[in-house]
């Protein structure tokens, strides 16, 4: 039987009495569910009708005023043409606050945009780099990226905290990491995962951008198959995509104090390591700014997100950004697998998008503020 895992993202992580979330075919499921009930399985139908919740999400598009720039709807998903544009788009109406570059090309010779924010109020100062949709599928991160983009540039003004981090610091936004990816998953497969590079000796396309990095490359929790969804990539930042991020990331080492990484789902804040079980040496710091993003977050909405190192909170997995920023020397590295836990999985409804954001937010600026004062 074929299965598409959705939670955990391997089956190498599935041991007994792990929850675990598939997406099978409508075919596949009146074979499935009798196997199941005689392996003495229980299980629960989270979506009954994918093709309908995918087509909620992004049928109704057309007659929606989502061109006009000046009435950006942040409360939908985006396309990567018009994140893009959007971006654009600030770069010229908030050349004061904004400056967008690009850190190099994707596999399929995309520019991979970055927004730098904050007021040019000193020639040197720290900085916070934020990443999202690193996972193609997982659209929520992007929205996101902009919608940290749109608080900050609508609350500057009014807003003391607001005004602080942005003098104070600068912000790298990158709103969609796996560009290829994520156009793939608007025009082709909603639940596509990986970059899009091709494997000339396997028919499968594309590697986990999240296992390709220089830190324990391909060891737990990766595979060396191309067609798995954990697959490391034939050499670590062998993907465009991660070198480039890779480079800037080592060439601003110094400036940078924290590296954000917007994942989905599971309503998890993680922190290194990843790839073992070890306890990092600044623990006490980035442990107490992790309890208090997560007690920011849950004074919103009520949510609990579990905190904690990513190889006992989530499972092992090498070759993850997040630890590589960390032994790249960014202090505070940062993994965050937003909404929801199962229920709707990589489809979230738009309605949850605002929720969800606002509450994140809430935890972002913990982070960020914790940063500003002296931690040892």
């Amino acid at each position: 039987l074929q299965v598409d895992l959705w939670q955990p993202s391997s089956p190498f992580y599935i041991v007994e009495g792990t929850v675990t979330d598939v997406r099978v075919p409508q075919n596949t499921s009146r074979s499935l569910l009798p196997y199941l009930q005689q392996a003495n399985i229980q299980y629960t139908i989270l979506i009954s009708d994918i093709q309908k919740a995918i087509e909620n999400q992004t049928g109704l598009r057309s007659h929606r005023n989502r061109r006009s720039l000046s009435r950006y709807n942040y409360e939908t998903y985006h396309s990567l043409e018009e994140i893009q544009g959007w971006m654009h788009h600030l770069n010229k109406t908030h050349s004061d606050l904004v400056h967008m570059f690009s850190v190099g090309k994707s596999y399929e010779g995309r520019p991979l945009f970055v927004l730098k924010l904050g007021k040019r109020s000193r020639p040197y100062k720290k900085a916070v780099w934020i990443d999202c949709g690193i996972h193609a599928r997982e659209w929520i991160g992007p929205a996101f990226c902009q919608w940290f983009v749109k608080e900050a540039l609508q609350t500057y003004q009014t807003d003391p905290a607001m005004r602080k981090m942005l003098t104070q610091l600068y912000f790298y936004i990158m709103p969609v990491f796996n560009v290829d990816g994520y156009h793939f998953s608007w025009t082709n497969d909603r639940f596509w995962r990986k970059t899009r590079s091709k494997n000339t000796r396997f028919r499968c396309h594309g590697v986990d951008a999240n296992r390709n990095w220089k830190v324990k490359w391909c060891d737990e929790g990766a595979s060396f198959h191309p067609c798995d969804d954990t697959y490391c990539g034939p050499f670590p930042e062998s993907e465009p995509e991660v070198k480039a991020v890779a480079h800037f990331l080592r060439k601003h080492r110094k400036q940078i104090k924290a590296y954000l990484s917007f994942h989905a789902y599971a309503q998890m804040l993680l922190y290194p390591y990843s790839y073992k079980y070890a306890t990092i040496p600044n623990f006490s710091c980035v442990e107490l700014a992790a309890y208090n993003a997560v007690n920011a977050l849950h004074s919103a909405y009520g949510i609990r997100y579990r905190y904690g190192p990513a190889s006992s909170t989530l499972y092992v997995s090498s070759g993850s950004s997040m630890d590589w920023a960390y032994k790249n020397g960014i202090p505070y590295a940062f993994a965050f697998e937003l909404r929801d836990t199962g229920h709707f999985g990589f489809l979230l409804p738009e309605t949850l998008i605002k929720p969800t954001c606002t509450e994140t937010m809430l935890a972002v600026k913990n982070i960020t503020l914790h940063l500003l004062k002296k931690c040892h």
